[in-house]
């Protein structure tokens, strides 16, 4: 093989390779659909926050786990005057130098259903005087004490009600943006669906008005057609000529638009396929309505913000009491001059505390947040109570308007049929003279509009259905939950 043939042969290859890499993508609407939830960045986003959620839940379960706490002061040195009062009053400034470091180690256990915590904690300090070359060691090698909040709100148990409220109500909410992101591409899809019809629409009838003006003027040669029929013609021509250029401008840009929203490759060419009709799914409206209450993060909201407004309340109660805190400790302490000193023979040590506030002239403050609480929670429940309502029906009536648009799509169908049937025939009369121009336009134009309507009721109807599982979070189509 000589040298040129080679050539010959590498270059077909490349040309080859190219003709591949121009092959067009072809797209289902599922696969779109798909594709945008797991790689456009709205879904990114939307599992950001999902797990954003997540570690704040995670947080306030850690709440409720035993917190292990080293605490120390060290070193904690000084070098300083300070004045001490002389047995005849008079006060001197002394010379200090020295060192007063000290080490804790605690562990707690906060308690949900009272609110108090339990702890141990053991502590070591010890104090350098370095002027007179002194040290003395203090410590508690174990002690065990409680504190309990009396009459007083509750945070941790009312945390444990309303935060697995809200966890469950993000998850709800991450798997809502998954279909409503799947309503977004559908509606992209569609719009470069429509844009390809229309350029499919438009490059036919560029063809066939040439071939239909090639026809007048051989009848205009025959003397069976005017000369203004002939500008007729041409005007139609010059007009599909224009909406080709029109609709390869709007295909580029409704491609350039799903490809960005989607992560599609900019350099792939894609070509969409027209959706199939809907026609198998059959939903009830009582079961989306249900299914709407069980699966939706509105509707644990709605419990959520009912938890949220007795919460207030509650808290608005327990500032306007009695406020006491009790703490009571029980353990060992001693002192020496070394660490060892500090276990032989270590003295008790016990503690019990109350401390308390009473208001007692606020001036109707204390009575004023409370009923400003109460009041706000009965708007609560009003407001949760319409909005249960809308709710239902705004469920209710996307079933609605899905059955519709389903009969719509039907009679929109055999509308396409008809009209594309009554073009052939129209085409067919005028090349034997049975038709005017002006009644092949009108059937021309009808069978364009038709094609289009077609496509405008398959989008309503597939962006219904997105929208339907976005409402309520389940799959009609085979009949189970969204996971």
């Amino acid at each position: 093989m000589t040298m040129k043939t080679r050539l010959f042969c590498l270059f077909l290859m490349f040309l080859g390779k190219m003709a591949v890499a121009q092959d067009p993508v072809r797209l289902s609407l599922p696969e779109v659909v798909e594709r945008a939830r797991s790689q456009s960045i709205a879904a990114r986003q939307a599992t950001t926050t999902r797990e954003t959620r997540y570690w704040e839940y995670r947080t306030y379960l850690s709440n409720y786990k035993p917190q292990l706490m080293l605490n120390g002061n060290l070193p904690a040195f000084t070098r300083s005057f300070t004045q001490v009062q002389q047995p005849d009053g008079t006060i001197l400034f002394q010379p200090v130098r020295n060192n007063n470091s000290s080490l804790s180690l605690s562990l707690s256990q906060s308690i949900p259903g009272t609110g108090g915590t339990l702890y141990a904690t053991s502590a070591l300090q010890r104090f350098d005087d370095f002027d007179r070359k002194n040290t003395l060691y203090s410590g508690t090698p174990v002690a065990i004490g409680y504190t309990q909040p009396l009459f007083q709100f509750n945070a941790l148990r009312w945390d444990r009600r309303i935060e697995p409220l809200k966890y469950r109500e993000s998850q709800q909410a991450y798997k809502e943006s998954l279909e409503q992101i799947a309503v977004r591409a559908n509606t992209l899809y569609f719009e470069l669906l429509l844009a390809q019809v229309n350029l499919q629409i438009a490059e036919t009838n560029l063809k066939n008005t040439g071939n239909i003006l090639r026809i007048a003027e051989e009848k205009y040669t025959l003397g069976k057609t005017t000369r203004n029929e002939i500008l007729q013609i041409q005007l139609e021509q010059l007009k599909a000529r224009k909406a080709v250029g029109t609709a390869r401008r709007d295909v580029e840009v409704s491609s350039l638009s799903l490809k960005a929203y989607t992560g599609l490759p900019a350099a792939d060419r894609i070509e969409l396929l027209l959706p199939p009709a809907i026609s198998r799914i059959a939903i009830d409206s009582a079961v989306a309505i249900r299914e709407s209450f069980e699966n939706r993060s509105d509707a644990i909201g709605f419990r959520r913000r009912m938890e949220e407004a007795e919460r207030a309340v509650a808290k608005a109660r327990g500032d306007n009491s009695l406020n006491a805190l009790m703490t009571a400790t029980l353990g060992f302490s001693n002192r020496g001059a070394t660490v060892p000193d500090l276990y032989r023979r270590p003295q008790d040590q016990q503690t019990l505390q109350i401390e308390f506030g009473i208001p007692v002239l606020d001036w109707g403050r204390s009575k004023s947040r409370l009923k400003t609480a109460q009041v706000n929670r009965q708007l609560a429940e009003y407001t949760v109570e319409q909005d249960r309502q809308t709710f239902r029906q705004e469920v209710h009536t996307q079933v609605t308007l899905f059955e519709m648009l389903r009969d719509q799509l039907s009679l929109t169908s055999q509308a396409d049929t008809i009209a594309s049937e009554k073009y052939q025939i129209a085409q067919e009369r005028y090349i034997l003279g049975k038709l005017t121009i002006t009644e092949l336009s009108i059937a021309f134009a009808e069978k364009d509009q038709a094609k289009r309507d077609y496509v405008y009721a398959l989008r309503d109807l597939w962006g219904a259905h997105y929208q339907l599982r976005a409402l309520t979070l389940y799959d009609f189509e085979n009949q189970r939950k969204i996971p």
